[in-house]
């Protein structure tokens, strides 16, 4: 079934020699020099050395995952890293948001300069967006920049977080505050590990899923409407049909705007509330990234409502959506050691990379597949809005 416009699996102008037999789609990040390719399909991490070779040339792999993952997935990739004589070594960190840290950075640079990684070697993040981002970041500031392979474990990593060059780590003031645009050389989306998720974690991909149909695709969230379902329940076509669009809306936005200058910004949708609730909860497993972004996408609506920018019951319908889907939809619902506070949650708010000469730049919608930036939305309004959604 065909999502809003979304190209055949396969286009782009891939030169890789797997084709559609192989049931991989290829979607391209068609960025001139730094131009590199998102391979999604099955069996993928088997394949690694092999695709390494394809794809980045003769460079070896320092692999970077966590202790989940490697559990199930890091001997088949040393497996296929070998074949290929590709492995340099490995490290193993903790699971969970904690780890993107200043003290976690300083390990994996340390272990991949004791690896010996040249300029011409690899970077792997093998696993969600937390390694992603983490070992992304090592790898754009070790050597001054070493090449950087993804291998994305989680739905939400796979569809938003392994593309884009967006690299980081959080600090007490706030998530993603230390990091730099490090774009990857080729990201592998293998939907077998899909079957390995935790169902949360899946709900929590989805959500950014979700994300791109409410920022730019109608036609892709009705079609969601009609099959979240068969996404969260891992059925192959599905899932492939929507991890493949939500890269293509991505791919499209970053080549327009890598840096964050303008459009990019509406991948934001959601995020300035989200990462407020998860600094609040001092990320932990209490809030996940996309269950953040799920709440954060519905005050997003219901603020839009609320100042006229869209029709009654729009955002109605993106939390009956999100709720059907398992998803939480309102501050309420997080599970928080301490009772939420508008002015607390404000000031999270106003560390938002977004703010700009002291002023939060939201994402609002004029309706399902709409969305706008703005600055023009006052702290009182907003204050007063987080009360009553408090309250």
């Amino acid at each position: 079934m065909a999502i809003g416009d979304a190209s055949s699996g396969g286009g782009g102008g891939s030169t890789a020699p797997i084709s559609m037999n192989d049931s991989v789609d290829f979607v391209p990040v068609e960025l001139g020099e730094r131009r590199y390719e998102v391979l999604i399909g099955p069996g993928l991490i088997d394949r690694a050395g092999e695709l390494m070779a394809q794809h980045v040339g003769e460079a070896r792999a320092f692999v970077v995952t966590d202790e989940n993952v490697g559990a199930v997935h890091l001997e088949r990739l040393k497996q296929s890293l070998q074949g290929t004589d590709r492995f340099l070594g490995t490290l193993t960190l903790p699971a969970g948001e904690a780890t993107k840290r200043i003290e976690a950075l300083s390990k994996v640079c340390d272990a991949v300069l004791d690896a010996k990684v040249e300029r011409g070697d690899v970077v792997l993040a093998l696993g969600g967006g937390v390694i992603g981002d983490l070992a992304g970041f090592a790898a754009a500031i070790v050597r001054r920049g070493v090449k950087f392979v993804q291998i994305p474990t989680s739905l939400l990593a796979q569809v938003d977080s392994s593309v884009g060059g967006k690299t980081g780590i959080n600090t007490r003031h706030g998530k993603n505050l230390l990091g730099a645009f490090h774009q990857p050389s080729l990201v592998l989306a293998d939907m077998d590990v899909l079957a390995t998720l935790p169902d949360r974690e899946m709900r929590a991909g989805y959500a950014e899923i979700a994300k791109y149909g409410l920022l730019g695709d109608a036609a892709f969230y009705s079609w969601l409407e009609d099959n979240a379902s068969r996404v969260l329940m891992r059925e192959p076509d599905a899932v492939r049909q929507a991890v493949r669009r939500s890269v293509e809306m991505k791919a499209g936005i970053v080549v327009r705007d890598e840096t964050e200058q303008g459009e990019r910004a509406f991948l934001n949708l959601g995020h300035t509330f989200g990462h407020a609730l998860e600094a609040w909860t001092g990320y932990t497993s209490r809030l996940l990234h996309g269950e953040g972004v799920s709440i954060g996408m519905c005050l997003a609506f219901r603020l839009s409502e609320r100042l006229g920018y869209c029709a009654p019951q729009t955002a109605a319908r993106v939390s009956a959506h999100l709720k059907a889907s398992g998803l939480p939809t309102r501050i309420g619902d997080v599970n928080a050691e301490t009772p939420a506070d508008a002015g607390e949650i404000m000031e999270l708010m106003g560390q938002d990379k977004k703010v700009l000469a002291g002023q939060l730049t939201f994402i609002m919608a004029h309706g399902i597949g709409d969305a706008f930036i703005t600055r023009e939305i006052s702290p009182a309004q907003v204050l007063e809005f987080l009360r009553d959604e408090i309250g």
